[in-house]
């Protein structure tokens, strides 16, 4: 019997701020009797700030009652704790673009290690950090923050940002080894080390998938959807926008809460019927 493993995004992929889900709907609990409109998922300060349709929240509580669902995030784990998705825990989480593996809530020092091991091949996260300060200007950027100790982001008013900043900043990242992407308000920079298939594929060696089924919307998720057996994104983001594609990765048209739904009933539609795939083109479907 076939085992698969569902790794997905969080953000803008499973989840959605209330800017980007339907507005209008009442907000209830994930785990209360006839919700309708918006579920919440994530509360923050006293706020419900993340939400999924009723339809995704039902659908994800069975899957991952029955199946291996992995959150797989650039959200710091503080960050990630916040988010509580339907059905059981997940046993595996992983936070940090790959850089945090949590085991029933608890950071791997295993993988700890090994990823403290990969980092520290490319450019410090003292110099990128020093990089990104000096290039922000405060009419179109906050400050530069760190998230666990491996790399770095700023929130930006993304209509002000001087044309070619983001591309000068990516060359100079490119040139020591980490990678730019642009999510949203947020500019991140993460080590190219730092992947979040690399971690999802130790999980998959962990509970021992046959086939890993992946969900992203960003560039930092390309690598995710590459690596997978199947893979799905939805309308939205910044690899519907880029125009990256894989024979292996579906391409929804719904954007928004809508296509978070759509995600989930995909995870649904596909677990148990995808066979395994040779992947020697993975690495090369990301370039």
């Amino acid at each position: 019997m076939t085992r698969t493993l569902i790794a997905s995004d969080l953000d803008r992929t499973l989840i959605y701020s209330a800017a980007a889900a339907p507005s209008g709907g009442l907000v209830a609990d994930p785990d209360g009797p006839g919700a309708t409109g918006l579920v919440a998922v994530e509360r923050y300060e006293g706020r419900d700030i993340s939400f999924m349709t009723p339809a995704a929240a039902t659908a994800l509580a069975a899957l991952a009652a029955r199946e291996v669902v992995v959150p797989v995030t650039t959200r710091t784990p503080a960050q990630l704790a916040r988010v509580r998705l339907p059905g059981p825990a997940p046993r595996y989480a992983i936070a940090a673009n790959g850089g945090v593996l949590l085991v029933d809530g608890v950071p791997d020092p295993v993988w700890a290690a090994r990823v403290a091991r990969e980092v520290a091949a490319v450019a410090p996260l003292s110099a990128v950090l020093a990089d990104l300060t000096a290039l922000c200007r405060p009419e179109w950027a906050g400050r530069p923050r760190i998230a666990a100790d491996l790399f770095c982001s700023v929130v930006v008013d993304r209509p002000a940002v001087p044309a070619g900043v983001v591309e000068r900043l990516t060359d100079r990242a490119r040139a020591g080894g980490w990678s730019v992407s642009l999510q949203g308000r947020k500019i991140y920079l993460v080590p190219q080390p730092l992947q979040k298939s690399t971690a999802a594929m130790e999980v998959a060696r962990r509970v021992g998938a046959d086939v890993v089924l992946a969900a992203g919307d960003s560039l930092l998720d390309v690598d995710l959807l590459a690596a997978a057996d199947r893979a799905v994104r939805p309308g939205h983001g910044e690899i519907a926008a880029s125009g990256w594609s894989a024979p292996w990765v579906d391409a929804l048209t719904s954007t928004g809460a809508a296509a978070g739904e759509e995600i989930v009933a995909w995870f649904a539609a596909h677990t148990g019927s995808v066979p395994p795939r040779d992947r020697p083109d993975a690495q090369a479907a990301v370039r």
